[in-house]
């Protein structure tokens, strides 16, 4: 009898363990991480910043990660349904809240019809992440499919500046965590100056817009 509870004691204090152990280290449903793994075909070790999944309710499946692999920066995109043949290049468009759409070229790995990664472009990407809120995904793949997703950018930045110092990376001017200025904050801005001021700045845009012709 005594032993037996000692044994349930000691898978209570076991299971407790186990609860307080993922508590800590199992990242949100919103948040991204910051991993290491190894290559398995060569052994190389690489770090990876990983995005949690869209809301499954109302978007794919698709997830976004920026790895650093032998001192090279990717940007991957991994899906659960059918991109377009392994080896091929497609047209990926993201945007970042009310920012502009953004086309960029990724190409699937030889291995696989669902996973894709660009390292031309993902500098462009990630540094466009760092200030962002949410980034919208869509996919045309080969079978007429639209793939869509929205990413929120939640605790983005961390995971990624560190993959960005596993790869020896500085930050950007506009990837310092801050917005972009955009038409919209311009237009905003615009339209609180009086009439004096309006003219103003349009004659030193008109200015400015002349010099660089």
């Amino acid at each position: 009898m005594k032993c037996s509870r000692f044994f349930s004691k000691i898978t209570q204090r076991i299971l407790l363990a186990l609860l307080i152990f993922y508590s800590i280290n199992v990242p949100a449903d919103e948040d991204w991480s910051y991993n290491q793994d190894r290559d398995r075909s060569t052994n190389a070790a690489y770090s990876f910043a990983r995005s949690p999944l869209p809301r499954r309710d109302l978007y794919d499946e698709i997830r976004l990660e920026i790895v650093c692999k032998e001192n090279k920066l990717q940007a991957v995109i991994d899906t659960d349904s059918l991109i377009t043949s392994q080896d091929r290049t497609f047209n990926l468009e993201y945007q970042i809240d009310k920012n502009p759409a953004v086309t960029i070229q990724m190409r699937t790995f030889k291995d696989s019809k669902r996973s894709a990664y660009s390292e031309e472009y993902a500098k462009r990407i990630a540094d466009d992440m760092l200030g962002g809120q949410a980034i919208f995904i869509r996919i045309n793949t080969l079978i007429g499919r639209v793939l869509s997703g929205s990413i929120p950018l939640i605790n983005a930045a961390t995971p990624i500046k560190r993959v960005y110092a596993d790869c020896g990376i500085g930050l950007s001017d506009n990837a310092t965590g801050e917005a972009a200025y955009s038409l919209a904050d311009f237009e905003q801005a615009f339209g609180k100056l009086s009439t004096e001021q309006q003219q103003q700045v349009l004659s030193k845009i008109q200015k400015i817009m002349k010099e660089i012709r």
